[in-house]
């Protein structure tokens, strides 16, 4: 038997960075495949303009918020859940991109900058992570780099910072898996990590495969690496 009803229809999912081009492209991708989406970004004019490219959608719900703070996304969660919304799904698309001129130039202020991504996906999954917990088939997922496999001198910042969301998503993997064990329950949800090359004209894609983790069972994607662009 399978371990939880399939398909995305009809779950929620919360698309961290929703004002990035791929964070568009998910939250369309989504709710087109009958997902109920909660596009968060920090830019409320690109949230609005979201919606208007979907005007057809109403399954797209916009949300302001810094995610990179610890209190403004454990008032988003208490927010939504003060309106009856729990979570299926997290796709975290936060971060972004410095790097160049070899190790000497990695530069603190680069670091700090990319660092927001890690931070922000703590924040996520820690304000999330009883939603997920109690999901009849929660699925999270994270986009990385294939740089973590093969750091270069001058993206080490960029590199150092992908393998540590890497490790934190792996971690979530492990704590889903850990609470099915200790409650003799079957698997039903899944930490995915996505690795890229470069996620420009990949985000169609990136959509369509978050999205498909709902036709496989929690246990068969739990904690792998899935490397995109190499079909």
């Amino acid at each position: 038997m399978p371990d939880s009803p399939r398909g995305v229809a009809g779950r929620t999912v919360l698309v961290a960075g929703a004002t990035s081009t791929s964070g568009a492209v998910a939250s369309r991708v989504l709710a087109g495949a009958g997902a109920r989406v909660i596009a968060v970004g920090r830019d409320p004019e690109k949230l609005a303009a979201l919606v208007v490219d979907t005007p057809r959608d109403r399954r797209v719900r916009t949300e302001v918020c810094d995610l990179t703070d610890e209190r403004g996304v454990a008032t988003l969660a208490e927010r939504l859940r003060a309106d009856g919304i729990r979570v299926d799904g997290l796709l975290h698309l936060v971060g972004g991109w410095r790097g160049g001129g070899g190790l000497a130039r990695q530069s603190d202020e680069d670091y700090r900058f990319l660092e927001g991504g890690l931070t922000a996906l703590r924040h996520v999954t820690r304000a999330f992570d009883a939603d997920l917990r109690a999901s009849d088939a929660a699925r999270l997922a994270i986009v990385s780099s294939t740089a973590v496999a093969r750091p270069l001198a001058g993206g080490a910042n960029y590199a150092a910072v992908k393998a540590a969301s890497e490790a934190w998503a792996r971690a979530v993997a492990q704590g889903f898996a850990k609470a099915a064990r200790d409650g003799h329950v079957p698997l039903r949800a899944a930490s995915v990590v996505f690795r890229v090359t470069a996620l420009a004209g990949l985000e169609d894609a990136l959509a369509t495969r978050f999205a498909a983790l709902w036709d496989a069972d929690a246990a068969s994607v739990n904690d792998t690496v899935v490397t995109l662009g190499q079909d």
